[in-house]
């Protein structure tokens, strides 16, 4: 008889059929996939994983044997602050085409900047017709923040495109092709350099408003920011603030501290910032049921347990 896999799904997702339907697929060798709410009293005690998307805390709570869960975001921060020190293990969806998707993303935006597409519609919308200088990829620094999966990719796809690249964690790493700062003193130093900022360091307590006053300080006169991280990281004030004043020149912006957006909020009409709605990395849900059931199969077989999150460190 196969095990049962419950599934707790964001509470209000319109994906959910989707991802149930996929799953179900992926899994249908190993395990039976049933949605929290219809699982009975035995099966709850009985589950030793579950596959989670923002779960509600509770059901996480009412499976008090679980081992570890699949989280299918890549960010974990709800969970972490909200289950408990000594509960299951966290394992973030690191699926590989995540960060095809999202150095895909960061190139873009990165050439939207870099061809001067914000000032160019500016331009359209008063009715001007002027043409500004064009500098090459090389010669426009551009520094990722944050060296993980998503940013080693993204750096490595903008160094393919030719542009000079740079890059910063809070500790001491190293990149093929790409000068690396650390620490306070390297991010205040890549913050200096760059003509655009790629933002995508996880948010935990180290990183939250990462990005402030002092910081937009010492960037560039002219720099840009794209944050496809946490919308945190940034304190939106300062942008805004550095934005106003005309140091910094353009912030594309597909992450916020309240999602999605409030119609009423001034960045929506800010003429120096582009606003997405959360797209710049969307999980392909096809290739990612298929990583969720290379884990639940090696668990299931011989209890290995997928690389998980470090509560310390927050990632």
């Amino acid at each position: 008889m196969k095990p049962v896999v419950p599934f707790i799904p964001e509470a209000q997702s319109h994906e959910r059929n989707v991802w149930q339907r996929e799953l179900s697929r992926s899994l249908s060798d190993l395990a039976e996939l049933k949605p929290f709410e219809t699982l009975t009293e035995e099966e709850r005690l009985a589950a030793r994983v579950a596959i989670v998307a923002n779960p509600d805390p509770a059901h996480v709570a009412a499976l008090p044997n679980l081992v570890w869960v699949q989280s299918l975001w890549a960010g974990v921060e709800r969970l972490m602050s909200e289950l408990p020190e000594g509960g299951p293990l966290i394992v973030r969806l690191a699926d590989p085409q995540m960060a095809e998707t999202m150095s895909e993303a960061v190139l873009a935006w990165t050439l939207y900047l870099h061809r001067d597409m914000p000032r160019y519609m500016l331009q359209q919308r008063q009715g001007i017709w002027q043409e500004h200088f064009l500098k090459t990829p090389a010669e426009r620094t551009v520094g990722v923040l944050g060296l993980g999966n998503l940013g080693n990719a993204s750096a490595q796809r903008l160094k393919a495109n030719g542009f000079t690249v740079t890059g910063w964690s809070r500790s001491e790493k190293t990149l093929d092709g790409v000068r690396c700062f650390h620490g306070p003193d390297g991010l205040k130093q890549l913050l200096g350099e760059a003509d655009i900022v790629v933002v995508l360091v996880p948010l935990t307590d180290e990183t939250r408003g990462l990005l402030g006053e002092d910081e937009f300080k010492v960037c560039k006169q002219d720099a840009a920011i794209i944050n496809f991280a946490r919308g945190p990281v940034i304190e939106t004030g300062a942008l805004v603030g550095a934005l106003d004043a005309g140091h910094l020149s353009h912030a594309v912006l597909d992450v916020f501290d309240q999602e999605p957006l409030p119609s009423d909020n001034p960045l929506w009409h800010h003429e120096k910032v582009t606003v997405l709605p959360h797209i710049s990395a969307p999980t392909i849900i096809s290739t990612a049921s298929r990583l969720v059931a290379r884990n639940l199969k090696a668990f299931l077989e011989s209890d290995t347990i997928p690389d998980h999150v470090d509560r310390k460190r927050g990632y």
